[in-house]
């Protein structure tokens, strides 16, 4: 098992990419410490995980809180001596009523709510965790970006481009950073990920216009979850020891 005995914090661990990973870490042997605003999730995620060869330990918290950060973080060494990876999964572009709004409809207030949810609890767990990385002198850092953080999605807003290219160039930087102390820092890039929170806008597309994106994908067919948790369960993994600095786009071959 890739992760036995190893101590995982995952964001937005709930639902969706972040619930995902959750589930195949505690399934490969670790301790994951699982982080949601949701506590009705979390409990359900704990039950479904209960035989597993690891284990999930539910902790409500608002992640983009930086006193409940971080005494959340400082609970978990104390508890167990140790973390070994932190996935930041907390983002998203529906967090405003019209994510693929243009720039000249967008709100500044919107603008706000868009770049706050997508930078600030990755930032708070970095800032917070780092420093017990670098005392054990190893860690794995895993950050979800998207696609339109490559400039390539129409159907996102200027908003969430700028904050996930953000992600993009913040992994980048830590990577260099952090090399020396033998951490990781990775991120994801997925295209449209059929999560609970996006999939009731895919089913409001008509019949056309899901055989579009589909037809545009390569591979055929959207991403689920489980598609993204496993390339970010790879750069969590011994197997990516050698892997740092690096964004992988998990979109099935298309460009956006």
């Amino acid at each position: 098992m890739r992760f036995q005995d190893q101590v995982a914090v995952i964001t937005a661990a709930g639902a969706g990419i972040g619930k995902a990973t959750a589930e195949i870490m505690v399934q490969e042997g670790a301790t994951v410490i699982a982080i949601d605003v949701d506590g009705s999730r979390l409990d359900a995620l704990e039950a479904e995980l209960s035989g597993a060869a690891g284990k999930l330990i539910p902790r409500l918290l608002d992640a983009s809180d930086q006193a409940l950060v971080s005494a959340a973080v400082g609970d978990i060494w104390q508890n167990h001596g140790r973390i070994d990876i932190l996935v930041n999964a907390v983002g998203g572009s529906t967090i405003i009523a019209a994510p693929s709004a243009t720039v000249d409809e967008l709100s500044f207030e919107d603008w706000q709510k868009v770049i706050d949810f997508n930078l600030n609890a990755t930032f708070l767990f970095c800032n917070t965790v780092v420093p017990l990385m670098k005392q054990a002198g190893h860690g794995k850092i895993i950050n979800l970006a998207s696609i339109a953080g490559r400039g390539l999605s129409g159907a996102s807003s200027s908003a969430y481009a700028a904050a996930k290219g953000g992600i993009i160039a913040f992994t980048k930087k830590l990577s260099h950073e952090l090399g020396p102390s033998g951490i990781n820092v990775n991120a994801i890039a997925p295209s449209l990920t059929l999560t609970e929170r996006i999939r009731p806008h895919w089913d409001k597309r008509n019949a056309e216009q899901q055989a579009r994106e589909i037809e545009r994908t390569p591979l055929r067919r959207v991403a689920e979850a489980g598609d993204q948790a496993r390339v970010i369960a790879f750069l969590a993994s011994t197997d990516a020891d050698f892997v740092t600095g690096l964004t992988i786009d998990v979109t099935g071959g298309a460009g956006g």
